[in-house]
């Protein structure tokens, strides 16, 4: 009832976010005049001016409106393109941190550049994330000419790119990239061992286009920069020869809903018999019970042409929100391989973690972050509770009029595909052009047969055509076109209508199934009746959907049946629109549960990532890092004896460890620990072993000379942290795996992942300072060392870095491996071995959290 009361006397959250902003954009308009009387060249001066007045304290608001009017008058000029009203609404949205809800067709694009042009004016960098190249690419060119006038630079981002291009791009006032691409460089810049290798330069102000698909549907699966573990990849064939001869609800059942397949006892007593072992789950078969998880999965749960394709020999993912090809993207976990050994196609060696970030935490790192789309009003709650964004609903610029039908409901599949057949080939001869939308490759396909059959000409759009995706779905609109497209693949492009469309009824969407979440659903719609445009849409449903078979035709199909619905008859009524929309909710409801899954065990993750990288570039910044390197010896001094000698009884102590420890990390030799001990406090003996420690270090640097000691400790201190960062992140992997079951003893997995975290985490960082005093004061060297400079020609990511430093085992004899390499090596060597490539952009992954259970 408050909620009522609050809503007349106040107005609705729309109708208070207009109000605030339209005198705003009557004084953009006010400016119009004015502005329009200045030549080029006086246009062109107002961007140092505005500078300036930001330079000298001026906040971006103040300045807002004449810079809207001043960028809305140069592309007028510049593009022939004039902002609507609207535009200027959606560009404060931007500008305020908040998501701008348009319309498709509204001009996302050029709304865009206003909100772009003013925080550039900061000369901290604005970056622009769409959801691919072809896009980035697309956006940077034509919205190029706008900024250039202005002289700002702009530069596009993409994978493969030159390390020096990808740098010249990064300092560029304004940026264009993709998601990935952006989040890769992150992790990338965190990897290398000179600082001239990084190319970013901050994370100032992102707009993220499509942002309900970048921040929501893919932030289910993080960003992993991986390499290659010590693991035989031969298993997964042998596993894979006994898995068709299990049998579904005998040996193992399936679970659709939550996406898992598990074996019965009946079918672990097989799966022994067929391997030849005693016992399946016996200690020294924990990896072979992996094997076979992951093969089954791959067999029950994985299907060609919907979840993966197979191009020349390899296993290629299909995004299931977008329909396209993810090239170098791998599953985790040994799915991936046990996908190859089911196709038969040679199988490659495990993945493991070297570096990896959510798309959640990359994107809240940013001062300020927006975002654009169609669609983001239903999942508001998620944007403000995990990003802090705000949707502001903005507008049409010209009111809508598509017509959006019930949907058609079949019992089979087979009767909905010969029902949409029909419809299309009465569109096509009427000469109206029509978009039909599947959700998978497999289905695309079917349709495409029918159509063909029946003598209809189309094009198809899904992931093995993507390569021509902007130029079909330009065409989309014209007399007579029949497209298909996968998951909407497109977005992005516009679809004009030919001339003579619009009188007979524009164009028309036809949905042959519909997606587990709403938005894909209105995006698909949303692709008739742009601007004014006369369009409609429809959805065909049958029982045997994913969807329906596993959410809704349990209450349908009873439904169906008592109303005696004979062959081919479709049921149209608010009841199965209700079942479906609840089944959506249910759907949606899951994967959020599963993003914030994911953030609440990368959010531990993130503390210690954000530690390490600090540390990191705390060193490679540093001409020289003496002062963390004695802080380092003296807080492991600390720790150490700690641990050996806790409380206050002698008896307590460990003696032949702490003799051990002293003797192996600083050479400092104890015979009567026990006596000394005995004649002092623990915190007097602790003082003393640090200036023993502190006193081997700098007699070391007398032996090896002040130059030689600065490289060393750079060297060193570099090389054990990312090392034990590496095995650190393997054992949060083990951990993460594993911590499930606790949920069986009736304890908080995520409690518990938290609290044996920070224990490996403190004894990681323990090590760390422990190996860097103890590989300094081993270190053997002969001549002088020279500081590495940065090569112009740095293959990105990991080549070099990884050829320097994680392919060491941390142990007796490393500091003498890297001075070597130091003294030997007058440039950086381009890696390329096929560890460098495993590690590079083509390692580059995205773990599936829909896929791992």
């Amino acid at each position: 009832m408050l909620q009522f009361v609050l809503k007349a006397l106040f107005g609705s959250k729309y109708e208070r976010d207009l109000k605030r902003i339209t005198p705003y954009v009557e004084r953009i308009n006010a400016l119009e005049p004015e502005i329009q009387k200045l030549s080029d060249a006086e246009l062109a001066a107002k961007t140092p001016a505005f500078k300036e007045r930001i330079a000298n304290g001026e906040k971006l608001i103040s300045i807002l409106p004449e810079a809207f009017a001043v960028l809305r008058e140069t592309s007028l000029r510049v593009l022939k393109m004039r902002h609507f009203d609207v535009q200027l609404m959606g560009a404060m949205a931007l500008n305020e941190g908040k998501i701008a809800e348009m319309k498709t067709g509204e001009g996302k694009t050029l709304t865009a550049t206003l909100a772009v042009y003013l925080n550039a004016l900061t000369g901290k960098g604005v970056h622009v994330v769409t959801v691919n190249d072809y896009l980035a690419s697309r956006d940077a060119e034509w919205m190029r000419p706008l900024y250039d006038f202005h002289g700002l630079t702009t530069g596009v981002i993409k994978s493969n790119m030159p390390h020096a291009k990808k740098r010249e791009a990064y300092a560029a006032d304004i940026t264009y990239g993709t998601n990935n691409e952006f989040g890769f460089d992150y992790l990338r810049d965190n990897m290398v061992d000179h600082r001239n290798y990084r190319v970013q330069r901050g994370h100032y102000f992102a707009i993220v286009d499509e942002v309900d698909s970048i921040l929501i549907d893919e932030a289910r699966t993080p960003l992993i920069i991986s390499g290659p573990a010590d693991q035989d990849a031969g298993e997964y064939v042998r596993v894979n020869r006994v898995i068709p001869a299990l049998e579904d609800k005998v040996d193992y059942d399936v679970d659709e809903k939550a996406r898992s397949v598990l074996l019965t006892e009946i079918g672990v007593h097989k799966v022994e018999k067929l391997l030849n072992v005693e016992n399946l789950y016996a200690p020294q078969n924990v990896e072979l019970v992996h094997h076979v998880h992951q093969c089954l999965k791959a067999h029950k749960l994985f299907s060609r042409d919907v979840d993966y394709v197979v191009q020349s020999g390899e296993i290629i993912i299909v995004d299931e929100f977008t329909g396209r090809l993810m090239e170098g993207r791998r599953y985790s976990d040994g799915l991936h391989q046990a996908i190859e050994a089911k196709e038969k196609v040679d199988v490659k060696q495990e993945n493991q973690t070297l570096a990896t970030i959510t798309f959640q935490n990359f994107f809240r790192m940013y001062e300020k972050l927006a975002g654009m789309t169609g669609t983001a009003d239903t999942e508001a709650e998620e944007f403000r509770k995990i990003y802090k964004l705000d949707v502001m609903v903005i507008p049409p610029n010209r009111k809508m009029i598509r017509k959006d039908f019930a949907d058609k409901v079949y019992r089979t599949q087979r009767e909905k595909f010969n029902a949409i057949a029909d419809e299309v080939k009465e569109l096509h001869l009427k000469g109206q052009p029509v978009l039909l939308g599947t959700i998978s490759i497999e289905n695309s396909e079917k349709l495409s047969h029918l159509l063909t059959v029946k003598g209809i000409p189309h094009n198809v759009l899904n992931a093995k055509h993507h390569d021509r995706e902007a130029d079909i779905i330009k065409e989309a609109g014209h007399r007579g076109r029949v497209t298909i497209a996968t998951n909407m693949a497109g977005r992005g492009t516009d679809i004009i209508l030919g001339p003579g469309v619009k009188e007979l009824g524009g164009l028309h969407i036809l949905g042959s199934e519909r997606h587990e979440s709403r938005r894909i659903d209105n995006q698909l719609r949303g692709r008739a009746g742009r601007q004014g445009d006369p369009g409609s849409s429809r959805f065909y449903l049958s029982l045997e959907d994913e969807l329906m078979r596993i959410f809704g035709s349990d209450r349908l199909g009873p439904i169906m049946q008592r109303f005696g619905m004979q062959e081919g008859e479709a049921l149209e009524h608010r009841m199965v629109t209700n079942a479906i929309e609840r089944a959506q909710k249910r759907v949606e409801s899951h994967h959020f549960e599963m993003r914030k899954h994911l953030l609440d065990y990368d959010d531990v993750m993130n503390k210690q990532r954000k530690y390490i990288y600090l540390i990191r570039n705390e060193i490679l910044d540093n001409t020289h890092v003496k002062a963390l390197v004695r802080e380092f010896t003296e807080d492991a001094v600390s720790i150490r004896i700690e641990q050996m000698l806790p409380g206050k009884k002698v008896s307590d102590y460990n003696f032949e460890a702490l003799k051990d420890y002293l003797q192996s990390v600083f050479q400092v030799k104890y015979d009567d620990l026990e006596d000394v001990l005995r004649g002092t406090t623990k915190d007097e003996f602790i003082a003393m072993v640090k200036k023993q420690a502190l006193d081997a270090l700098n007699a070391k640097e007398e032996e090896i000379g002040t130059e030689n000691m600065r490289i060393l400790e750079k060297m060193i201190a570099l090389q054990v942290i990312d090392q034990k960062w590496k095995d650190h992140l393997y054992l949060m992997d083990q951990l993460r795996d594993g911590i499930w079951t606790l949920g069986y003893a009736e304890r908080n997995p995520i409690v518990e992942y938290r609290f044996r975290a920070f224990s490996m985490f403190e004894d990681m960082v323990t090590a760390v300072k422990d190996d860097v005093t103890e590989f300094i004061l081993r270190a053997q060297v002969k001549e002088q060392l020279r500081e590495e400079e940065a090569d112009e020609e740095y293959e990105e990511v990991g080549s070099a870095q990884h050829s320097t430093m994680a392919g060491f085992d941390m142990s007796d004899g490393v500091a003498g491996q890297a001075v070597a390499r130091a003294t030997n090596r007058a440039g950086k060597p381009k890696d390329t071995s096929e560890a460098a490539k495993q590690t590079g952009g083509g390692a580059s992954q995205r773990k599936s959290g829909r896929r791992k259970r």
